[in-house]
């Protein structure tokens, strides 16, 4: 079984992201709280979850250091970019709206298999404007140049989306995609 825990940063579909990884075979799931000690997770790999405030994420700075594969949903992404060097702005076109992705990278283990893109469903009140060093766009639409990233030297992927709702095509394959790789 691959373990892959579900980091809480208070997000409204936090719960969404936990039921389906459950729902995937080969898959055991909880969810655990961004403050519980780095030590005490012992996982393949870890999802930071939404949320709605990015200075309310707990210890997932200390979660980008462990050796397991990260996946970042919205907040997760924009946690990330920030703490490892990229940079995060208000976005231009705000709320929640359905969004046409393009994928730019059909090798990319996380998104390839979704090429040539997909309709999701998005927040764009704030969005990734810089990338850190290492990683890669991997995804894009007409309201967002950063839809996803990618460091796949370390296991890092991030999707300003959320794969977990049901508004968002082909979700479940992305969560597919991301226990494969923390296999």
């Amino acid at each position: 079984m691959t373990r892959i825990l579900v980091v809480d940063n208070h997000g409204q579909f936090t719960h969404l992201e936990h039921r389906l990884l459950r729902d995937l075979d080969g898959v055991e799931t909880d969810l655990v709280d961004n403050t519980t000690p780095p030590e005490d997770l012992d996982a393949d790999g870890l999802v930071l979850s939404g949320g709605p405030d990015i200075d309310d994420v707990g210890r997932c700075a200390e979660y980008l250091e462990l050796d397991v594969p990260v996946l970042g949903i919205c907040l997760g992404m924009q946690f990330m970019a920030v703490e490892l060097g990229g940079r995060v702005e208000s976005g231009e076109y705000g709320g929640y709206a359905d969004v046409d992705v393009e994928i730019l990278d059909d090798e990319d283990p996380l998104l390839g298999s979704l090429a040539p893109g997909m309709r999701v469903w998005a927040s764009h009140a704030d969005e990734v404007v810089a990338l850190p060093e290492g990683f890669e766009r991997t995804a894009e639409s007409d309201i967002c140049a950063v839809e996803a990233m990618s460091n796949t030297d370390r296991d890092l992927y991030g999707v300003q989306f959320h794969p977990e709702v049901a508004h968002t095509e082909r979700g479940e394959e992305l969560f597919e995609n991301f226990a494969r790789v923390c296999e």
